[in-house]
């Protein structure tokens, strides 16, 4: 791993001082040496600096950081947060105190801005760290097998290096705050009492200031547009969504992901009642259809069930001990499948209850700009329907909402937006609903006037029936904000195309775009699509440099540090 500057020189190492540059230079460093002493209130210097690392994928992580850092603050701590790629393990080794804030992606993987990190912290050149005292808050779910492995492993590896835990490891669910409260303040008083740190207790105001808009208080919408992309006879149902802002004072940038608070159909929660004994139980009614999750089981309740009806299928899949069999046969099963599966010995209404998640809101890729569409947020969602089986979100925005408010709330993905440089080019790769970021990022360049270049690679099943946006597409292409529009039809001929092919049919323009400085965008599938378009991505690198495939992942890995190469997916 190539270990870049912090910054760059002001002045050649080997260049002769002129008297004027040696009078500067004296002050400069008095000046730093003074503001050391003082912070811009003229306090003391800060007994101790706490880094806060982040590794995020939705921005959670980087709203604790932001308390994390306040709260060092108001102790008389020195504080600041560094995304984990930021971080180089030479560096890791000058600090003192560290906090270590991260989710965990996909199947147990570093969120994108901590891969780098977590490779150079595996090396065996990696330093030891025997004078860092540190602790790790990780963020999760715990419906996931791999709940929060991202935080373990750096826990692990931080130990391994000769770091010293300042406090145990905290593993936060989805409902993450209160944990992650708790930890701050215990982990922050540890520091202060070791430091001596003496401070006034008034926490500062985040960076940025907070949305009254949150999972604890949703915003309630109006739903304005649920309009049908797809062709009815598509083998998928994808939909465009309009959100009123209304006087919400919501504000957002391209990029950013909407989380919406759904309401479970009330035909389930009824049928599920009725199973349990409990027709008519309004009050239970209300508590399944607004605040649990009956539609995935938990894997609480998947033990539960096991334990109580050892002969049932369930416990037949399961006895085998393949996760994949397992994940198999829970697909397009619902918790009122598996109480019929377990048959007389499934639990009562009072007994089911614990095992039932607390319903979450769902995030989507937000498709509009706000200087295109003011007032208004606009999602491109896909319905999910597998027989009796539904999404919850998806189907309560397609069938369910009619009239009624819609609760949402922003979700910013600071990492994920527009170039700062309106003429830097920009590569979008999206297949499918991962267009829709990247329609408002065009929609946002058109309004901004930005002469940077365009190139999207989007693609379906079928050109006729899955060709989402294709007026605009067109549009935008016409108007020149659209440079470039490769498209991939998986199904429309007899040797499947998807759009890494097209990138490696366009081998040689792609890589001319990045070394012109092209920002490049993913956005979609992160199980299979996301790691196909990598790979294809290292291969087009490999192939146009000629240097081999080490060079080409130093090559990657230099476009991830510049924030050059982000990804966006689930």
């Amino acid at each position: 791993m190539t270990v870049m500057p912090p910054t760059g020189s002001l002045i050649p190492a080997d260049a002769p001082f002129s008297a004027q540059q040696e009078s500067w230079l004296a002050g400069f460093i008095a000046g730093i040496a003074a503001a050391g002493r003082r912070d811009s209130a003229g306090a003391d210097a800060p007994a101790a600096t706490v880094d806060v690392l982040i590794g995020t994928q939705t921005g959670n992580a980087e709203l604790v950081a932001d308390d994390v850092v306040a709260g060092a603050r108001a102790r008389g701590l020195g504080g600041r947060a560094t995304a984990l790629d930021d971080v180089t393990p030479e560096a890791l080794a000058a600090m003192s105190h560290v906090i270590v804030v991260t989710s965990t992606y996909g199947e147990g993987e570093m969120p994108d801005n901590a891969g780098l990190f977590w490779e150079a912290l595996q090396s065996d050149t990696a330093p030891r760290l025997e004078g860092v005292r540190y602790s790790v808050l990780g963020l999760g779910d715990r419906g996931y097998d791999d709940f929060c492995q991202a935080a373990k492993l750096i826990d692990t590896r931080l130990e391994q290096l000769g770091a010293t835990r300042l406090h145990e490891r905290v593993d936060c669910d989805v409902d993450f705050e209160e944990p992650a409260g708790e930890w701050t303040t215990a982990v922050l008083d540890l520091v202060a009492a070791e430091t001596g740190a003496k401070g006034t207790g008034a926490a500062e105001a985040p960076k940025k200031p907070r949305s009254q808009w949150t999972k604890r208080t949703p915003y309630p919408s109006r739903l304005t547009t649920n309009r049908l992309l797809s062709a009815p006879h598509s083998a998928k149902e994808i939909r465009h969504y309009e959100f009123d802002l209304g006087d919400s004072g919501i504000t957002y940038e391209a990029g950013d992901a909407l989380a919406v608070v759904p309401v479970n159909d009330a035909a389930l929660v009824e049928a599920l009642l009725e199973h349990l004994g409990a027709s008519g139980d309004r009050e239970s009614a209300e508590l399944l259809r607004t605040e649990r999750e009956i539609r995935t089981p938990s894997k609480e309740l998947i033990a539960d069930l096991v334990e109580r009806a050892p002969a049932s299928e369930l416990a037949s899949v399961v006895a085998h001990g393949d996760r994949s069999d397992l994940d198999s046969w829970l697909w397009g099963r619902d918790v009122l499948d598996l109480l019929r599966d377990a048959g007389p010995a499934a639990p009562g209404l009072a007994e089911l209850l614990p095992f039932l998640r607390p319903l979450q809101a769902r995030q989507y890729s937000i498709s509009s700009s706000p200087l295109a569409h003011p007032g208004s947020i606009h999602l491109t969602v896909a319905s999910v329907r597998y027989g009796r089986y539904e999404g919850v979100t998806s189907t309560y925005l397609a069938d369910r909402v009619g009239e009624s408010q819609v609760g949402i709330y922003l979700q910013p993905n600071a990492s994920f937006s527009v170039p700062a440089d309106d003429d830097a080019p920009m590569v979008m790769i999206g297949p499918g609903t991962g267009i829709a970021p990247f329609r408002g990022f065009l929609h946002e360049r058109a309004a901004r006037g930005a002469s940077g270049r365009n190139w999207l690679f989007f693609g379906d099943q079928h050109r006729e029936t899955d060709y989402v946006y294709e007026d605009e597409l067109t549009e935008l292409r016409t108007r020149g904000v659209l440079t470039e529009l490769d498209l991939a039809f998986s199904r429309d001929q007899a040797e499947k195309i998807y759009v890494q092919t097209r990138m490696r049919e366009r081998s040689r323009e792609l890589y001319a775009w990045l070394e012109e400085g092209a920002h490049l965008y993913v956005c979609g599938d992160a199980s299979r699509m996301a790691k196909d378009v990598e790979t294809a991505l290292l291969g087009v690198i490999a192939e146009q440099r000629g240097r081999g495939d080490d060079d080409a992942a130093e090559y990657l890995a230099d476009l991830r540090r510049a924030k050059r190469y982000v990804r966006d997916v689930y």
